[in-house]
């Protein structure tokens, strides 16, 4: 396996809009505009993109996918994100390892014609040249937590036959190095494991750092033993937890969430890292019923432990549709 030299800085970008718009084609474009600049064939077509069975069928994404490519100045990781209402979740983890977006408008047929070029010189390609230049220029370099330690929220999991299970997410804090011990947190009971080695568009790093998008191959680890949700950590640096406060903010209708208020009982489900947890919601003393639009403090008993930190960010979704935001505020237990 390759060996990635890391020359550039690295950054996270993807492409974000509604179903059908062309993110996986605007996505492809790019590919396809820097190899007719760069003289490259390391490109995808939209069907490789969408690679799974079920995508192709349905002519959908439904899975986040990672591609790679590189500027003069950057190296990218590029997050094509599903689009359809019924694939969510996955466009909410895909949304979370981003360092910056695209978003796409209603414009039908530009990047689908950006595809057909055959050279620099053509009008479409020239358009998706220059968006890649605002990439380099619009997105401020992010400072990542290299000092802080290891913490890696697992996006996917993988069997690789002849070699173990591999761990998937994007670097949250740290730097982990082969032949390092790691927690893996939340869920089940804390387990622990050795890091074998880290990769990155199937190259073999010498480390990996805050900010990449990796896989971690794990000794002695099988596929059923961990999962979407988890988290791999420095041992003794986070715990699960079940119990925490929260200052939480409810979206109006006019924002997308609830046209009606709730109550100490309301159980909507926890977005919190790559978790997707059900919680059971308690108002707190003085509060008898939330507005949507209100900002208010709450009580959360999550139905399974969860690697939790105070002042961490969460998403609340009910029914499909995300109905608020908030922030953990005080661990109970």
């Amino acid at each position: 396996m390759a060996e990635f030299i890391r020359t550039k800085p690295h950054l996270n970008v993807g492409t974000i809009g509604h179903v059908d718009h062309g993110k996986t084609t605007l996505s492809a474009a790019i590919l396809h505009a820097l190899a007719l600049k760069n003289g490259s064939t390391a490109e995808k077509s939209v069907d490789q993109i969408d690679s799974a069975p079920e995508e192709k069928a349905r002519g959908v994404t439904i899975n986040i996918s990672h591609l790679e490519y590189e500027t003069d100045k950057r190296h990218y990781a590029h997050i094509d994100c599903p689009g359809h209402a019924d694939y969510i979740k996955n466009m909410i983890t895909g949304a979370a390892q981003m360092d910056g977006a695209i978003t796409l408008p209603v414009i039908r047929g530009s990047a689908l014609k950006a595809l057909e070029g055959t050279s620099v010189d053509d009008e479409w390609v020239k358009k998706v040249l220059e968006l890649i230049d605002q990439l380099d220029t619009y997105i401020p370099e992010p400072i990542r937590d290299k000092d802080k330690p290891f913490l890696m929220a697992v996006e996917d999991v993988f069997s690789i036959e002849g070699r173990g299970t591999v761990a998937t997410g994007r670097i949250e804090r740290g730097t982990i190095n082969s032949n390092e011990e790691v927690e893996i947190v939340g869920i089940r009971p804390t387990t622990k494991s050795t890091v074998v080695s880290v990769e990155m568009f199937n190259k073999t790093l010498n480390y990996g750092e805050a900010g990449d998008n990796v896989g971690v191959l794990l000794r002695g680890i099988k596929k059923e033993d961990i999962e979407r949700g988890q988290v791999l950590a420095k041992p003794g640096t986070i715990t699960p937890h079940t119990e925490f406060t929260a200052q939480i903010y409810v979206l109006t209708k006019e924002e997308g969430g609830r046209h009606t208020p709730f109550f100490s009982g309301y159980k909507p489900q926890f977005f919190i890292r790559t978790a997707d947890i059900t919680g059971d919601v308690s108002l707190t003393e003085g509060t008898e019923m939330v507005m949507p639009g209100d900002t208010v403090d709450i009580i959360v008993k999550l139905i399974v432990p969860v690697a939790l930190e105070e002042k961490q960010g969460f998403a609340i979704r009910e029914g499909g549709k995300t109905v608020g935001a908030g922030i953990i505020t005080k661990i109970i237990k």
